[in-house]
C-alpha cells in the first residue's frame, strides 16, 4: 500500500513503514489539511519518466493530513 496527496501541482507517493499503522502514517505525514488516498502498489505507475503528469481524484479522500506536530501532540494527549 501506498499514500498519495497532491504537493505542488503534482503528486506525492509516501512508502508507510510497516511497522506502523498506515493512517497513523498518513494523518502524521501528509501536511495540514491536504487530503490523502492509500492505494495499493499497483495503482502506482512503474514509469516514473513523466511524473508531473500524474492525475489522482482526491475529491473522497480517505482522509485528511494533520502533519507530524499535531499528529505527535495528539498521541502524547492519549497518555
Amino acid at each position: 500500500m501506498r499514500i498519495i496527496y497532491p504537493k505542488n501541482k503534482t503528486i506525492a507517493v509516501l512508502v508507510p513503514n510497516a511497522s506502523w499503522p498506515i493512517d497513523h502514517v498518513a494523518r502524521k505525514d501528509v501536511p495540514a489539511g491536504v487530503p490523502y488516498r492509500i492505494v495499493d502498489d499497483a495503482d502506482i505507475p512503474t514509469d516514473r519518466s513523466q511524473r508531473d503528469l500524474w492525475t489522482a481524484d482526491f475529491s473522497t479522500p480517505d482522509g485528511y493530513g494533520i502533519g507530524a506536530d499535531a499528529w505527535f501532540a495528539e498521541q502524547e494527549a492519549k497518555k
